[in-house]
């Protein structure tokens, strides 16, 4: 029967992670998240070979796991005169045998390079399609040299899921999702040269971003030349002014758009 109860009581054992995983898909998208709490996962270079992944709740493709004491993974030395991007990634592994699942956290090696470094490649797989095993980006740790450098976020972080319509609130971009709508707001100020602009630290999930690039009139208090809202279909917002010159003084605007 493909029609399940999955929180009735059926007599016997019955809920398995892929139901989880459905459920928690529906409910909040397909996209890996970390939520806000704890220290959400924060990273610190411990030393130059161990970086500490802080407290911090999560869900890789509908599967929640959390990190209850700080964990520490080791970053491989790196090269004299060699850049390197390594990544720390959360690695969902199903035992094929037993059916036994965990959640590890790794590090992928980049390879050393004479000039800008690059990201290793990350494994994709989707775990409700049967993969063993799949992984989840946390943070990029730069080398340069021996030297490591302040780690870079690779995930955006979800609020409490009381206010779960509330993807994104800071720096004057505020991001909300409603039903099948998008609002995207930006209330601020910013340089005014020709073609300055400010860009939103939160990237959108795939499942949000627009098919076409969407813009928004944005206006100034005093009048001035206008700026543009913009959302891209690559899931990065921004404003900007538009090759006029403008005011540094505070603006705002809005727009929205429907999601599938």
């Amino acid at each position: 029967m493909t029609i399940e109860l999955v929180d009735g009581k059926a007599g016997t054992a019955h809920i398995s992670s892929e139901d989880k995983a459905i459920i928690h898909q529906a409910k909040f998208g397909a996209s890996d998240m970390v939520f806000e709490w704890g220290d959400a996962m924060s990273c610190t270079m411990q030393s130059a070979n161990k970086a500490v992944i802080g407290t911090g709740c999560a869900s890789i493709q509908g599967l929640d796991w959390h990190i209850t004491n700080p964990e520490t993974v080791t970053i491989q030395s790196g090269s004299s005169g060699k850049n390197r991007n390594d990544v720390i990634c959360a690695h969902y592994h199903r035992e094929t045998s037993t059916g036994v699942e965990k959640v590890e956290l790794v590090a992928f090696k980049g390879v050393p390079s004479d000039g800008e470094a690059v990201d290793p490649t990350i494994p994709s797989a989707k775990i409700l399609n049967g993969a063993a095993d799949a992984y989840m980006s946390l943070w990029r740790i730069p080398l340069t040299g021996i030297t490591a450098g302040t780690p870079v976020r690779l995930f955006n972080k979800r609020s409490a899921l009381w206010d779960s319509v509330t993807l994104y609130n800071a720096k004057g971009f505020t991001v909300i999702r409603t039903g099948m709508m998008m609002l995207v707001k930006y209330s601020g100020s910013f340089g005014g040269g020709s073609w300055d602009s400010v860009q939103c630290e939160y990237t959108l999930p795939a499942e949000l971003r627009p098919p076409i690039e969407v813009n928004g009139m944005v206006c100034v208090s005093n009048g001035q030349t206008s700026r543009m809202l913009v959302v891209n279909p690559n899931g990065t917002i921004r404003c900007a002014n538009m090759g006029a010159a403008g005011s540094n003084q505070g603006c705002v605007g809005s727009l929205c758009y429907p999601i599938p």
